[in-house]
């Protein structure tokens, strides 16, 4: 928790936005799948006290208490995966200050055979529908999903929002680490999907291992990275059982500038390219995500220096020192300019709607009258 609390923190717009007060203007308490308000004012009142400079050492004990009557998995003293943490509060949070009081059914979009921008497009006016607050602002994006039935063919495409990417960590070679490029070019290289998660195929009437292919339409301000540490295996030692397994290791990641350009589908804006600096690092020790311990190396957003975070203990340090084989997390947020909705928001501004088959909507202009 203390891990992925120093991290979000400097979220520099976002903190702004509680700290100044504006919250309180957008929660929304009648939403069911929010807390009533209640864990929206206790990170308030978390920030407000990490900024106020009136303690050297805080224990965030009313927002860890509001998180838990919330969430039980999170109501003791066990250790916890820091990304499910991560996903749970920034999702709780979401709900709590969402901005659409009255969330209306929304079927899936299939995108398939339409033009990729019209698709997009459409897709994300759908999301808009349910899902709209500052965190969709700053931190959510939307990646295209290509689905490919094995056996007759059949296709499917899906523009699906995100606020993470977890990248797959690919086998280093023999005393090297891994580069981020690697898990990058591996994520955007598709796969196969096993028979636990198999995909239904109405052609032909059964559910199929799929051949799957992710790809990025667009990144938002705020990117967080989850390497894919934990695995799981069937061991036919222990009457083969699933047992998890840890990564350990070492993704060498930029510090300074993580360009994702070249994995980027949709427009570009040259204004607010997708090219990022590192702020803040989620590291694990141990071997699996519910022991062992969780610390963080952050970038202070307002003096830029990094800092090390170890429960009470915190230190000077360096952006490299967090390249280790226990990085888990890593926030990154876009260096040049700033674009709402991953950019979405400028792609809607003069597009015309479409309607579930892909057709445009053709408004006729009035006609003159003759003199």
């Amino acid at each position: 928790m203390n891990s992925i609390l120093q991290c979000l923190n400097q979220i520099k717009p976002i903190t702004n936005f509680f700290l100044q007060g504006e919250y309180l203007k957008e929660i929304n308490k009648n939403n069911p799948l929010g807390s009533g308000g209640r864990i929206s004012t206790a990170y308030a009142s978390f920030l407000n006290d990490v900024w106020g400079n009136d303690y050297s050492i805080l224990a965030p004990r009313l927002l860890k208490q509001t998180v838990g009557s919330f969430a039980p998995q999170f109501n003791n003293n066990f250790q916890h995966d820091s990304q499910e943490f991560c996903q749970f509060l920034m999702d709780g949070l979401h709900e709590d200050l969402n901005r659409v009081k009255n969330k209306p059914y929304v079927e899936q979009f299939e995108a398939y055979g339409m033009e990729d921008r019209l698709a997009a497009e459409e897709s994300w006016r759908n999301h808009l529908k349910r899902h709209d607050s500052i965190f969709v602002d700053y931190t959510q994006g939307m990646h295209r999903s290509h689905l490919t039935c094995p056996g007759c063919g059949r296709e499917s495409v899906k523009f699906d929002v995100y606020s993470s990417i977890s990248l797959p960590l690919v086998p280093p070679k023999s005393g090297s680490t891994i580069p981020l490029k690697d898990c990058l070019d591996q994520f955007a290289a598709g796969e196969q999907l096993d028979e636990h998660n198999a995909w239904y195929c109405s052609n032909c009437k059964s559910h199929v291992c799929a051949l799957k292919l992710i790809t990025l339409w667009n990144t938002p301000d705020v990117l967080v990275l989850h390497l894919k540490r934990f695995t799981f295996e069937k061991c036919p030692d222990v009457d083969g059982r699933i047992l998890r397994r840890k990564i350990e290791d070492t993704v060498n990641f930029p510090i300074d500038r993580l360009d994702l350009t070249e994995y980027v589908l949709g427009p570009i804006d040259p204004n607010a390219p997708p090219i990022y600096k590192l702020f803040g690092v989620s590291e694990h020790s141990g071997t699996t995500a519910n022991t062992g311990h969780y610390t963080a190396t952050v970038r202070n957003s307002e003096d830029g220096n990094w800092y090390r975070y170890n429960d009470s203990n915190v230190g000077f340090t360096s952006g490299d020192a967090a390249i280790t084989g226990g990085a888990y997390l890593l926030f990154y947020q876009r260096i040049k300019g700033s674009l709402r909705w991953a950019g979405m928001e400028k792609e809607l501004n003069g597009t015309p709607n479409v309607d579930e088959d892909g057709f445009q909507a053709v408004v006729g202009k009035k006609k003159k009258n003759r003199r």
